[in-house]
């Protein structure tokens, strides 16, 4: 009985989308985080008799046919990019990324990695890194002298010292853009790495055309929307109820053909 097999397809659809949605409720409070969604399509179907096949001798042509649906598989989980909220918090070196753009950091094999959380610490060295440790491109130092930084909407990173009037400018941070976003690969910890389906990583300037800006002293929060979440789990805890009822049908009607003498 088909109705078994396609009932599991449902049931194992419905814990997936119950862990993305747990992923996002989990996330809630991570910096930059973007909601995720599970995304469903249908399986192949069995064509018992194919739309538009000859009927009869005279050519008439079946209108819909017969086409037995074999139950659902995951097509994706995709993000769903929104601006989150900004909070302040005063600190210098965190900086919200307001608009399209993602930072871009140095893991340490080397390869670049991109990040929204611009809660930016610095080493001993006076290097800015994240809270991870990765080097924020294009790699500013702060000196030790230095009596606070500033971080204007353009990227550019200014030292205050004190026996001097004016700032010195210590570099300027960029921006990262890709074609497609939904194609970055999460690695953890806030971190994306290009694919093939984000196209190339195209760096600029903040405030330039199609990139966002800095704000100072603000933290991205996450954009997942806990009311919505919850809606939608009650969805798929009833669709995984009403999955589960298929199969007890099911196997109550294959227990009354083996009871048929």
């Amino acid at each position: 009985m088909r109705a078994l097999q396609i009932a599991a397809t449902g049931m194992s659809a419905q814990q997936m989308r119950v862990e993305t949605i747990s992923n996002n409720l989990a996330n809630m409070n991570t910096t930059g985080y973007d909601a995720r969604r599970a995304e469903f399509a249908d399986l192949h179907y069995q064509q018992v008799t194919r739309p538009g096949t000859i009927n009869a001798s005279d050519g008439t042509v079946v209108p819909t046919g017969v086409q037995l649906g074999l139950g659902v598989r995951p097509a994706s989980v995709t993000v769903n990019l929104a601006q989150g909220a900004l909070s302040q918090t005063g600190n210098d070196l965190d900086v919200a990324v307001e608009g399209r753009g993602y930072l871009e950091v140095t893991l340490p094999d080397g390869n670049p990695a991109y990040t929204r959380d611009g809660s930016l610490k610095r080493t001993g060295d006076g290097l800015i890194v994240t809270s991870d440790g990765y080097e924020v491109a294009p790699g500013i130092t702060i000196p030790d002298d230095a009596r606070s930084i500033s971080i204007n909407s353009e990227g550019e990173v200014y030292a205050y010292f004190t026996d001097q009037v004016e700032a010195q400018l210590l570099g300027q941070m960029t921006l990262t853009i890709f074609t497609n976003e939904k194609g970055l690969e999460a690695i953890g910890s806030n971190l994306f790495t290009e694919t093939e389906a984000s196209g190339a990583p195209i760096a600029g300037t903040p405030g330039d055309v199609g990139y966002g800006t800095l704000r100072q002293g603000y933290l991205e929060d996450s954009s997942v929307d806990a009311v919505r979440e919850i809606t939608e789990l009650i969805e798929a805890q009833r669709g995984y109820e009403l999955n589960s009822k298929v199969i007890t049908a099911a196997d109550q009607m294959l227990g009354a053909t083996t009871q048929i003498r």
